[in-house]
């Protein structure tokens, strides 16, 4: 296995606890922004004999902003979000087809039923994710898929507005956070045996958000 990111720190801990659950993991310190360092990540790989057969995108970034106040470094969240999470397929699908395979590729995008007030860049790029990968599924064929949680409960939280966030959850068909091993669960059967006749499929891990039901009030406007 290989995990890739650009926050040395993060990775040096997510490896720790990779390696402690005795998988074999090796670090790549990555920013996938960068078209000129994605293809490397496959390359180091392929230098030992074979190629990944899953890839999982996960990397992605928002900050809170009204749309009338996104400026310049909005375009970094764009950037971040949909053309890093194009870079990372292109360069695992052109490896994987001229070997003769497919390997299977998950993005980790967002429920976005409602809109999400506070972050139009977010919820445009990850809107253009979710249209990639029924796309590229279309021209590529199998295993070619998305999942798209809601309120999940990780450190990531405590840069948002927690009363904000608890409105939003109260009225979901099931009112509570997932779990990052929920998350973890629907990404492990995408890359399974088991989804192997699906392919340009979203799976919401959401507590049905993307029913849309019982949206919160104006005064409750930003929930994630």
């Amino acid at each position: 296995m290989i995990i890739a990111s650009r926050n040395a720190e993060r990775l040096g801990t997510a490896a720790q606890r990779l390696k402690s659950r005795n998988v074999n993991v090796n670090v790549q310190s990555l920013d996938i922004r960068d078209e000129r360092q994605v293809p490397a990540v496959f390359d180091n790989f392929s230098s030992q004999g074979r190629l990944p057969d899953i890839l999982v995108n996960n990397a992605g970034g928002q900050f809170e902003a009204d749309a009338l106040r996104i400026s310049a470094n909005g375009r970094a969240v764009i950037d971040l979000n949909l053309t890093g999470t194009w870079h990372m397929p292109h360069a695992f699908a052109a490896r994987r087809i001229a070997s003769g395979g497919r390997g299977h590729i998950t993005n980790i995008v967002l429920s976005l039923a409602g809109g999400l007030p506070g972050y139009a860049h977010s919820a445009a790029a990850r809107a253009g994710v979710i249209s990639l990968t029924e796309t590229l599924a279309a021209e590529w064929g199998p295993h070619m898929n998305a999942v798209a949680p809601g309120t999940i409960r990780t450190s990531a939280l405590a840069q948002y507005d927690i009363s904000r966030l608890k409105a939003g959850i109260d009225v979901l068909p099931i009112p509570r956070m997932g779990e990052p091993d929920e998350v973890a669960a629907a990404v492990a059967y995408l890359a399974s045996p088991a989804s192997d006749y699906i392919t340009g499929t979203m799976l919401f891990i959401d507590g049905g958000k993307h029913l849309a039901r019982g949206r919160p009030s104006k005064e409750q406007d930003r929930w994630i």
